[in-house]
C-alpha cells in the first residue's frame, strides 16, 4: 500500500505551461488567418456588395442604399422572372434592373399592364409607385418588336426594366442583356440599417 504525506507535497512546475501561451497564440493566429481567407473567397466568388446610385429602381431600392449580391446562384441556375439582378452595362458600369423577359418570351405593355406570351402578369412590386402616381401611367405602351426589332427574347439573353419606369435606362434603350454579363442576384438591402430588407 502506498501512502502520501499531503502536507509535505511540493508544488511541481508544469514544464509545458510556458509553451502553452505560445501555442494558444499560434492557434488564434491560424484561426484568424483561415477566417480572413474564407471571407476573401466569399467576397470574391460568392457574394459582393454594391452601392446603388440613381432612382431607376425606386421605390424598391433607393439612391444610396447598399445591397448584397449573390454571385454564385446563376452559376448553377438561370435567372427567374422578376429577379433583381446586377449586370455589366458597360466596361466600367454595372446596372441593377428587374428581369421581365426570359429567352423565348414575347413582351408587351398595354394600358400599363404587362403581357408575357399574351398573358397578363401582375407586378405587385410596382403597387406603391402606382399609388404615388395617383392613376398616372407608369409604363408606356410598347411591344418587344417596336423597341428591339425582335419578336422574342433571344436565347442566352434577358429583357430587363427598372421599377421606376418613367426614369430608367434599361432594355428599352440598351436592348437585351446577355446572360454572361450578369454579375448576380440582389438578395438584400443592408444600409441604412433601418431600411434592411430581403428581396
Amino acid at each position: 500500500m502506498r501512502t502520501e504525506d499531503v502536507g509535505s507535497r511540493r508544488a511541481v512546475r508544469d514544464p509545458f505551461k510556458k509553451k502553452n501561451w505560445k501555442l494558444e497564440l499560434w492557434s488564434w493566429t491560424k484561426t484568424f488567418m483561415i477566417v480572413f481567407i474564407i471571407a476573401i473567397m466569399i467576397r470574391g466568388f460568392m457574394f459582393t456588395n454594391y452601392i446603388v446610385y440613381g432612382q431607376s429602381m425606386m421605390p424598391t431600392i433607393n439612391d444610396g442604399e447598399r445591397i448584397i449580391v449573390n454571385k454564385i446562384g446563376y452559376e448553377i441556375s438561370q435567372p427567374n422572372r422578376f429577379d433583381l439582378i446586377i449586370f455589366h452595362a458597360t466596361e466600367d458600369t454595372d446596372y441593377i434592373k428587374r428581369v421581365i423577359g426570359l429567352p423565348g418570351d414575347t413582351i408587351r405593355y398595354e394600358n400599363d399592364i404587362l403581357y408575357i406570351n399574351d398573358k397578363p402578369h401582375d407586378e405587385d412590386f410596382l403597387n406603391q409607385f402606382r399609388e404615388e402616381l395617383n392613376g398616372d401611367i407608369l409604363t408606356s405602351d410598347f411591344t418587344l418588336e417596336d423597341i428591339t426589332g425582335e419578336l422574342n427574347v433571344p436565347e442566352g439573353h434577358i429583357f430587363v426594366l427598372g421599377d421606376n419606369r418613367q426614369n430608367s435606362i434599361d432594355s428599352r434603350q440598351i436592348g437585351f442583356v446577355p446572360m454572361e454579363q450578369i454579375v448576380g442576384r440582389a438578395n438584400m438591402a443592408y444600409w441604412p440599417i433601418q431600411a434592411f430588407r430581403l428581396f
